[in-house]
């Protein structure tokens, strides 16, 4: 249950659930990091415009460059807050935290161009709808690797 709060805290702001650990040089750190990297893309004002309806504005508005450090940073400060806390100990307990950050990392790379519906979903709304995927393979890679770890031997 401890490892389930810290995540919480971690998704609403990476560096929470290590300052919950009493990890307080990583969470600061990562909540500098989080600072650094949300003011320079203009993160906040793309969500926002988002969340307004305006996706295309969002586009205009962020900064990928410094935008793509964020999905990273933001699924590593989750595992390893639940890490700290005691949880993920089964074997590539990680994989749903990796392949989420690469899949949310290549939705914002395609965000300004890919529609769906004929909709234009933008750095905010199609990067988290590639955490799903990214989720579901990495559970999906962590069973298979388990199940032929345990059939080898």
């Amino acid at each position: 249950m401890k490892a389930m709060e810290q995540l919480m805290w971690c998704i609403a702001l990476p560096g929470l659930g290590q300052l919950l650990n009493k990890k307080y040089f990583k969470g600061t750190l990562f909540i500098l990091l989080e600072f650094l990297i949300n003011v320079q893309s203009q993160f906040n004002e793309a969500i926002r415009l988002s969340f307004l309806g305006n996706n295309k504005e969002a586009i205009d508005v962020v900064d990928f460059q410094w935008l793509m450090f964020y999905p990273c940073l933001y699924f590593y400060a989750m595992w390893d807050a639940v890490k700290d806390a005691g949880g993920g100990q089964s074997p590539y307990s990680f994989l749903p935290y990796v392949f989420s950050a690469y899949f949310v990392t290549i939705a914002l790379m395609y965000s300004a161009h890919i529609k769906i519906f004929k909709i234009v979903f933008g750095p905010i709304w199609l990067p988290r709808l590639f955490v799903i995927p990214g989720v579901c393979i990495g559970l999906l890679l962590q069973f298979l690797l388990l199940k032929f770890r345990t059939s080898r031997k």
